[in-house]
């Protein structure tokens, strides 16, 4: 006598293991870039550069940094 609802362990096909494969590989190249990105952020140290010193420049509409780590 069988069991009314006896299934088969289901096979996996080839379409199936290509689209994971797909979904893996996408989701380790997102976490990658985004890895690279934090340690670039976390290493990188901008160069200073040339900005007014004086609030009231001759050149007229010229930024100035608000705080100079120069």
């Amino acid at each position: 006598m069988t069991a009314p609802f006896a299934t088969t362990p289901r096979r996996w096909s080839r379409a199936s293991i290509a689209a994971l494969v797909l979904i893996v590989v996408g989701i380790s190249g997102l976490a990658a870039a985004n890895g690279h990105l934090v340690y670039v952020s976390v290493t990188s140290q901008p160069d200073c550069v040339p900005h007014a010193r004086e609030a009231g420049s001759a050149a007229g509409n010229v930024y100035r940094a608000a705080k100079s780590s120069c």
